[in-house]
């Protein structure tokens, strides 16, 4: 029978709070007329319109992407006349420019705002947060080896669990509607986030191999 060593079992967790650090937004253009994904950026009237609108607040071109085109027709065939609902992807990389991105798509009478993706830098977040644990989980073996008397070995296992609070945020059309039917006011309320942040949890367990009491 395999001899287990003898061990101290250790557990510490650590969350902090990491904001956003930019966000894409997908946007739904109802046009006029169907076009080739190819031509619908340049030619489709709607799609165009904000296009340009978005350039005056700092958009650039390659920013704006076409995700897909949904074609409507009441007659059952698919005609050059069909109206068609382009849906974008708008890449806001700088946080601060988020509310003019906001105020120029609600301007758009065409243009629905379906859905708020926010991006983080992930990978470093998590771990810096891991090597927090880590270091606190460590300094809490030690206290209790000292408390028992005895010595900390090595590490016999590790196991970690990382998760966050990110909620879905799906920014609905009826928002929309919010935005213009709302009174005049110095600094309206989007009814929104215009700056987000998710809380990252990290818990650790760790067995420490100790000397024998």
């Amino acid at each position: 029978m395999e001899h287990k060593p003898d061990t101290i079992k250790v557990s510490a967790s650590h969350k902090e709070e990491v904001f956003a650090t930019h966000a894409d937004l997908h946007v739904t253009v109802k046009g006029s007329s169907l076009l080739s994904s190819n031509e619908a950026m340049k030619k489709a009237k709607e799609v165009n319109q904000l296009l340009e609108a978005l350039k005056q607040v700092g958009v650039k071109e390659e920013a704006v992407t076409l995700q897909g085109v949904n074609v409507s027709t009441s007659s059952g065939a698919v005609l050059k006349s069909s109206t068609a609902s382009y849906r974008l992807k708008i890449r806001c990389e700088d946080l601060a420019k988020f509310a003019e991105i906001l105020d120029v798509i609600s301007s758009q009478k065409n243009a629905t705002l379906t859905q708020t993706e926010w991006k983080y830098d992930e990978d470093a977040a998590r771990e810096a947060l891991l090597l927090t644990t880590l270091e606190k989980a460590k300094s809490k073996a030690a206290k209790i080896a000292q408390a028992m008397g005895v010595k900390l070995l090595g590490v016999y296992d590790l196991m970690e669990n990382t998760y966050d609070e990110e909620l879905a945020m799906p920014f609905q059309a009826q928002a929309k509607a919010a935005f213009r039917s709302a009174p005049a006011e110095p600094e309206p309320s989007l009814g929104m986030d215009v700056q987000h942040s998710k809380t990252i949890h990290v818990n650790v367990d760790i067995w420490y191999r100790v000397s024998e009491f």
